[in-house]
């Protein structure tokens, strides 16, 4: 008889492969822990969870109020708020106590617009380097955006479902992420980053953007609602399309019209059937009206747009997510090129658009877009102290948290995190930074994360505690 090697059962089989796969992810997790730890920043990784967490002594700033709190005492357990209260609440045995000395407690800050794979790599470097030296340049980056205070951030076009993975398995710090997935565009359109020696393109064959997740491009309705549906077959929790042209892309003009409305009505249609809606990046009149005519829930930007449709989207509810951004991102691109040309066309009408959000009433996200830059990522917070320009700080604050977090709730079923963000109430999940000062009288505090958020909390876990003895 010829030799036949000895077989395991199934189950055996199966069990000794799990246990591979645990221990690699164990090993896997180790290295990324070490490879994103700097010097001195041991307080910024969480040892063991402690069960209950009791601060004490703190004015709350509770995501959705212009004013603090008398000085309160909250309970956290577990993951969970579970007590707030002005009288004084007894520490369970063995919780661990944080006088916060009159100081502010608040929600953890939310960004609605990010990109968490784009930050520190160039267009060029996302394109040609390894996937997996991009996830590590990521990765330290999520690290870097927790430790300013962004507990949640919405990310709306990118390859970036196994970070966030790695970040909820505890592989990985950072903060947690609604994922969009790729950019889904046309060919041209905003997020086609390709040059010409990708064309013709050809049905069946992807290019490297598209294969490493960044972007999709669909030219037809069977084609949107095809990469629709891969989005959110890896885990998308709310779909991101580009109505019309953008800033960074080279061939995307932008006066230019992307998808016709059956194309984007498709991608409405196929997220609705998942639970979820579509957000639209458009910049002037005719993107955005479309992006309406065809079901859209969030219009991304917008800066172009007329008196008579910003009333247009309010009457229709529609959701407005803006972004106050810094000149230095128009001045990084080189003069004289298109990127430069474009940014000098958009622009201008920042203020204008905020001013007609206000004046409309229209519910407003807000957001950073930060793109390929390291340096202006840092200035995250800064950013949101920008708002002052049009808002109060107590305003600014509350679109940075409890709006921003109504947002997020959009994604109905396809929401990643089951529980209330953005506020400080009992049973809202435990995000939470402890201000060395009122952000309410001074917003600029949270510009300096690293000087005045002195404990930050996410998940019920300490990331960083300067308090700590």
């Amino acid at each position: 008889m010829p030799y036949a090697p000895p077989t395991e059962p199934p189950r055996e089989a199966r069990a000794r492969l799990q246990l591979f796969v645990q221990l690699a992810a164990m090993l896997m997790g180790v290295a990324l822990l070490i490879a994103f730890s700097q010097p001195g920043t041991a307080q910024q990784t969480p040892a063991e969870r402690i069960e209950a967490t009791l601060f004490q002594n703190v004015r709350v700033f509770d995501g959705k109020s212009a004013t603090l709190s008398a000085p309160s005492n909250v309970l956290v357990r577990g993951n969970r708020i579970e007590r707030i209260s002005t009288s004084p609440i007894a520490a369970d045995a063995g919780a661990r106590v944080i006088d916060g000395g009159g100081r502010t407690l608040m929600p953890g800050l939310i960004d609605a617009h990010w990109h968490a794979m784009f930050i520190r790599p160039t267009p060029a470097e996302m394109l040609s380097s390894p996937p997996a030296h991009t996830n590590f340049l990521a990765g330290a980056e999520a690290t870097d955006t927790l430790m300013r205070g962004f507990t949640t951030v919405r990310d709306v076009g990118g390859p970036v479902f196994s970070l966030k993975e790695a970040i909820d398995q505890g592989l990985v710090v950072g903060p947690r992420i609604y994922p969009s997935g790729a950019m889904i565009t046309i060919t041209s359109g905003h997020g086609d980053f390709r040059d010409f020696n990708d064309l013709p393109r050809s049905p069946g064959k992807l290019t490297r953007g598209e294969i490493l997740g960044g972007m999709a491009i669909a030219d037809s309705p069977d084609e949107v609602r095809m990469r629709v549906r891969e989005q959110l077959m890896q885990g998308a929790s709310q779909i991101k399309l580009t109505g019309g042209g953008g800033v960074s892309s080279p061939f995307s003009p932008i006066d230019a019209v992307t998808f016709t409305e059956p194309e984007m009505r498709a991608a409405v249609e196929a997220a609705h059937n998942w639970g979820t809606y579509v957000a639209v990046h458009a910049f002037t009149d005719e993107a955005i009206r479309i992006a309406i005519d065809a079901g859209a829930t969030c219009i991304e930007h917008g800066f172009l747009m007329s008196d008579a449709t910003a009333r247009l989207i309010a009457d229709k509810g529609i959701w407005l997510s803006l972004q106050p951004l810094p000149d230095a991102l128009r001045t990084g691109f080189p003069v004289g090129s298109v990127q430069r040309e474009k940014a000098d066309e958009v622009f201008p009408g920042i203020g204008r658009t905020y001013a007609l959000a206000k004046k409309y009433k229209i519910k407003v996200a807000w957001g950073t877009d930060v793109l390929f830059s390291r340096a202006l990522a840092q200035q995250q917070g800064a950013i949101l102290a920008s708002l002052t320009q049009w808002y109060t700080p107590a305003e600014a604050l509350v679109m940075a948290t409890s709006t921003n977090a109504e947002l997020l709730a959009m994604s109905g079923k396809r929401n990643p995190y089951h529980g209330k963000l953005g506020v400080v109430e009992p049973g809202a999940f435990a995000d939470l930074l402890l201000v060395d000062g009122n952000p309410l009288q001074d917003i600029k505090l949270i510009a300096d994360p690293a000087r005045n958020f002195l404990v930050i909390m996410k998940d019920g876990k300490i990331y960083k505690n300067t308090l700590a003895r």
